[in-house]
Protein backbone atom coordinates (compact mmCIF):
# COMPACT_ATOMS: atom_id res chain seq x y z
CA UNK A 1 0.00 0.00 0.00
CA UNK A 2 0.73 3.53 -0.80
CA UNK A 3 0.29 7.21 -0.03
CA UNK A 4 0.84 10.61 -1.14
CA UNK A 5 1.24 12.68 2.22
CA UNK A 6 1.91 16.67 1.84
CA UNK A 7 4.11 17.64 4.56
CA UNK A 8 6.28 20.83 4.82
CA UNK A 9 4.54 22.53 1.52
CA UNK A 10 5.63 19.43 -0.49
CA UNK A 11 4.25 16.02 -1.10
CA UNK A 12 5.98 12.74 -0.62
CA UNK A 13 4.65 9.36 -2.00
CA UNK A 14 5.86 7.08 1.07
CA UNK A 15 5.26 3.04 1.42
CA UNK A 16 5.13 1.34 5.27
CA UNK A 17 8.85 0.85 5.66
CA UNK A 18 10.41 4.10 3.62
CA UNK A 19 12.45 6.59 4.80
CA UNK A 20 12.39 10.26 3.73
CA UNK A 21 14.04 13.27 4.33
CA UNK A 22 11.27 16.13 4.98
CA UNK A 23 11.30 19.66 6.24
CA UNK A 24 11.91 20.38 9.87
CA UNK A 25 9.19 18.80 12.09
CA UNK A 26 9.33 19.46 16.04
CA UNK A 27 10.36 16.40 17.78
CA UNK A 28 13.67 14.38 18.63
CA UNK A 29 15.08 11.07 17.46
CA UNK A 30 12.80 8.07 18.34
CA UNK A 31 9.68 10.27 18.57
CA UNK A 32 6.74 8.76 16.97
CA UNK A 33 4.38 11.33 14.81
CA UNK A 34 1.06 11.35 12.01
CA UNK A 35 0.67 13.05 8.71
CA UNK A 36 -2.31 14.03 8.91
CA UNK A 37 -2.50 15.46 5.50
CA UNK A 38 -3.21 12.21 3.14
CA UNK A 39 -3.61 13.26 -0.27
CA UNK A 40 -4.23 9.73 -2.37
CA UNK A 41 -4.04 6.51 -0.79
CA UNK A 42 -3.92 3.02 -3.07
CA UNK A 43 -3.24 -0.32 -3.00
CA UNK A 44 -1.77 -1.32 -6.58
CA UNK A 45 -4.22 -0.23 -9.21
CA UNK A 46 -7.34 0.49 -6.31
CA UNK A 47 -7.69 3.52 -4.60
CA UNK A 48 -8.55 3.73 -0.61
CA UNK A 49 -10.88 6.07 1.08
CA UNK A 50 -8.66 8.67 2.54
CA UNK A 51 -11.53 9.28 5.43
CA UNK A 52 -9.53 9.39 8.44
CA UNK A 53 -6.28 7.98 6.69
CA UNK A 54 -3.43 8.94 8.77
CA UNK A 55 0.87 7.63 8.26
CA UNK A 56 2.21 6.58 11.50
CA UNK A 57 6.22 7.40 11.42
CA UNK A 58 8.93 7.57 13.72
CA UNK A 59 11.67 10.66 13.94
CA UNK A 60 15.08 9.29 13.23
CA UNK A 61 17.33 12.40 13.24
CA UNK A 62 17.41 16.05 12.78
CA UNK A 63 19.87 16.94 10.04
CA UNK A 64 21.01 19.78 8.18
CA UNK A 65 21.09 19.07 3.95
CA UNK A 66 23.53 20.11 1.59
CA UNK A 67 25.11 23.81 1.56
CA UNK A 68 23.64 26.21 -1.00
CA UNK A 69 25.63 29.08 -1.70
CA UNK A 70 24.23 32.21 -2.70
CA UNK A 71 26.94 34.74 -4.41
CA UNK A 72 25.55 37.90 -6.05
CA UNK A 73 27.51 39.77 -8.31
CA UNK A 74 27.37 43.41 -10.15
CA UNK A 75 29.58 44.03 -12.66
CA UNK A 76 32.52 46.92 -12.80
CA UNK A 77 30.62 47.97 -9.55
CA UNK A 78 32.77 46.41 -7.01
CA UNK A 79 29.97 44.50 -5.56
CA UNK A 80 30.32 41.24 -4.44
CA UNK A 81 28.60 38.97 -1.46
CA UNK A 82 28.85 35.11 -0.96
CA UNK A 83 26.41 33.76 1.55
CA UNK A 84 25.59 29.96 2.15
CA UNK A 85 22.47 27.96 3.47
CA UNK A 86 21.98 24.91 4.90
CA UNK A 87 18.27 23.30 5.17
CA UNK A 88 17.15 21.84 8.40
CA UNK A 89 15.71 18.42 7.59
CA UNK A 90 13.87 15.64 9.43
CA UNK A 91 14.30 12.21 8.63
CA UNK A 92 11.20 9.70 8.91
CA UNK A 93 10.89 6.28 8.59
CA UNK A 94 7.32 5.38 7.54
CA UNK A 95 5.71 2.84 10.42
CA UNK A 96 2.43 2.08 9.08
CA UNK A 97 0.08 3.77 6.31
CA UNK A 98 -3.74 3.61 8.08
CA UNK A 99 -3.77 -0.08 10.03
CA UNK A 100 -0.99 -1.32 7.31
CA UNK A 101 2.00 -2.07 9.03
CA UNK A 102 5.65 -2.27 8.30
CA UNK A 103 6.72 -5.41 7.42
CA UNK A 104 8.42 -6.55 10.60
CA UNK A 105 12.02 -6.72 10.66
CA UNK A 106 12.09 -8.11 14.29
CA UNK A 107 12.40 -11.17 12.48
CA UNK A 108 15.04 -10.61 10.55
CA UNK A 109 17.15 -9.10 13.37
CA UNK A 110 16.25 -12.40 15.40
CA UNK A 111 17.83 -14.39 12.64
CA UNK A 112 20.88 -12.07 12.87
CA UNK A 113 21.03 -12.68 16.26
CA UNK A 114 22.38 -15.84 16.34
CA UNK A 115 24.35 -15.11 13.31
CA UNK A 116 25.91 -12.35 15.54
CA UNK A 117 26.69 -15.12 18.15
CA UNK A 118 28.82 -16.93 15.57
CA UNK A 119 31.33 -14.80 15.24
CA UNK A 120 31.41 -13.88 19.11
CA UNK A 121 32.42 -17.56 19.04
CA UNK A 122 35.10 -17.34 16.24
CA UNK A 123 36.00 -13.94 18.33
CA UNK A 124 37.00 -16.68 21.13
CA UNK A 125 39.32 -18.46 18.96
CA UNK A 126 40.83 -15.35 17.65
CA UNK A 127 42.73 -14.52 20.65
CA UNK A 128 44.10 -17.46 20.50
CA UNK A 129 45.31 -16.98 17.10
CA UNK A 130 46.58 -13.04 18.53
CA UNK A 131 49.01 -15.30 21.19
CA UNK A 132 51.63 -16.57 18.99
CA UNK A 133 52.10 -12.65 17.94
CA UNK A 134 52.51 -11.19 20.94
CA UNK A 135 55.74 -13.96 21.39
CA UNK A 136 56.91 -12.34 18.04
CA UNK A 137 56.35 -9.07 19.14
CA UNK A 138 58.39 -10.13 22.88
CA UNK A 139 61.31 -11.64 20.82
CA UNK A 140 61.61 -8.60 18.80
CA UNK A 141 61.74 -6.15 22.54
CA UNK A 142 64.47 -8.98 24.08
CA UNK A 143 67.43 -7.51 21.49
CA UNK A 144 68.39 -4.24 22.93
CA UNK A 145 67.42 -1.54 20.84
CA UNK A 146 70.10 1.07 20.57
CA UNK A 147 69.82 3.90 23.00
CA UNK A 148 69.83 7.76 20.67
CA UNK A 149 71.31 9.89 23.08
CA UNK A 150 70.09 13.66 23.21
CA UNK A 151 72.10 16.03 21.54
CA UNK A 152 74.31 17.91 23.76
CA UNK A 153 73.31 21.44 24.45
CA UNK A 154 75.99 24.39 23.80
CA UNK A 155 76.11 27.01 25.55
CA UNK A 156 74.65 30.32 24.76
CA UNK A 157 77.22 32.71 22.81
CA UNK A 158 77.53 35.70 25.00
CA UNK A 159 77.39 38.97 23.26
CA UNK A 160 79.68 41.91 24.68
CA UNK A 161 77.61 44.15 26.13
CA UNK A 162 76.75 47.97 24.28
CA UNK A 163 79.25 50.57 25.49
CA UNK A 164 77.75 53.65 26.84
CA UNK A 165 79.00 57.04 25.46
CA UNK A 166 78.92 59.92 28.58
Amino acid sequence: MFAIVRTGGKQYRVAAGDIIAVEKLAGEAGDSITLDDVLLAGDGGDMKDLKGLTVAAEIIAQEKGEKVIIFKKRRRHNYRRKNGHRQQHTVLKISAIGSEKAPAKAAAKKEAAPAAEKPAAEAKAAPAKKAPAKKAAAKTETKPAAAKKAPAKKPAAKKPAAKKED
